[in-house]
């Protein structure tokens, strides 16, 4: 399915179903409004889904595995093989992020979107062998940024076809905290020095030079803040486009995705720039260490249900939202009512 035929499948949120979710609650044998962030999770499944039955059993983790070639620029602590090797631990369920999933029964399934090499992680979204090294020009084409979008919006409709009902975003590419605060910055209009982090522990010359990187990237490829796309092909990579690209698909399918940490809300806000209507489908889970992560969640209007000073990446911290939202939806589908237990129920006070 083409970008353009995706944007034009997303609509407001289902009023109706959201409003029955509303009810249930209001119903539900407990103060009124109580469970908080657990409450409002629900209703907003219930309006991305058109449905007030959870039907969220079956979830998947995404993690989206590319390689970016700003490493050139000494920005990261390791080497670029590292990218493919935690692609495969994926598969074999050997990373945080896998040993999280099991214990709330999710999948963890990897797509290769554009490593350096190939490996066992399924190929077939691929668009590249890497993005292009943005200090010398752009990440990639226009038309690569598109396709990896495409990529994104495929992999929510297969998994939506197989049953999945819960997704949560993830990413591998060693360097990719560089183009996500290259991004950032860009679309915040803020000072590169503001949205940059160490990543995965960089020293404090590694943090000059990975900033540095960034403005001599903003400043050679002129990227157009009132074009996303164009942002995301200048100065992204491409594990960013394919969550961006999940958070438009899961708009136009009616799959609740979860926004991951700092990179993947960048990736939201890619997605929110495209159609701001996709905004509203977007399932905030954790707060980032990364310095950018609460100004990247403002612009989103989201408010994260974690402040666990989390920065693994991976979708760890996306997974980790998963049981706090079971336990809602466990109280909302099996709670007794007010009229069960024969006991007058609370109303709205003014």
């Amino acid at each position: 399915m083409t970008l353009e035929e995706t944007l034009a499948m997303i609509k407001p949120l289902d009023e109706n179903a959201m409003n029955i979710a509303k009810k249930r609650w209001n119903s539900i044998a407990k103060p009124l409004h109580s469970l908080g962030k657990m409450e409002e999770l629900v209703i907003q499944i219930a309006g991305i889904t058109g449905s007030p039955d959870m039907a969220v059993q079956k979830r998947a983790l995404v993690p989206m595995c590319a390689d970016n070639g700003v490493v050139e620029e000494g920005v990261t602590q390791t080497g670029q093989e590292v990218t493919a090797i935690v692609a495969e631990n994926f598969l074999s369920g050997d990373t945080s992020a896998c040993v999280m999933s099991r214990q709330c029964g999710t999948e963890v399934l990897p797509v290769d979107i554009g490593m350096v090499v190939d490996t066992r992680v399924p190929k077939d979204l691929k668009v590249a062998y890497g993005t292009a090294n943005m200090t010398k020009g752009p990440a990639m084409t226009r038309a690569q940024a598109v396709q990896a979008l495409e990529a994104g919006i495929e992999m929510v409709r297969r998994l939506k076809e197989d049953g999945y009902g819960l997704l949560a975003t993830g990413e591998m590419g060693i360097g990719n905290t560089t183009t996500s605060s290259a991004v950032a910055s860009v679309l915040l209009n803020q000072p590169v020095e503001t949205m940059t982090g160490r990543g995965a522990g960089l020293s404090g010359d590694g943090l000059t030079r990975k900033i540095n990187a960034i403005k001599k990237a903003i400043e050679v490829n002129h990227p157009n803040p009132g074009d996303a796309i164009d942002v995301l092909a200048k100065v992204g990579g491409f594990d960013i486009a394919g969550m961006a690209g999940m958070f438009l698909g899961g708009a136009a399918f009616g799959v609740p995705v979860v926004i991951d940490g700092f990179i993947s809300c960048v990736a939201a806000l890619i997605a929110q720039r495209i159609c701001p209507a996709a905004g509203e489908y977007m399932i905030a889970s954790h707060v980032s260490k990364e310095p950018a992560a609460q100004l990247i969640l403002k612009a989103l209007g989201k408010e994260a249900v974690i402040h666990g000073e989390m920065c693994l990446g991976e979708g760890s911290g996306a997974v980790a939202l998963f049981p706090f939202l079971d336990m809602g939806i466990a109280v909302y589908e099996s709670m007794s009512t007010f009229d069960d237990i024969h006991v007058e129920q609370y109303e709205e006070l003014v």
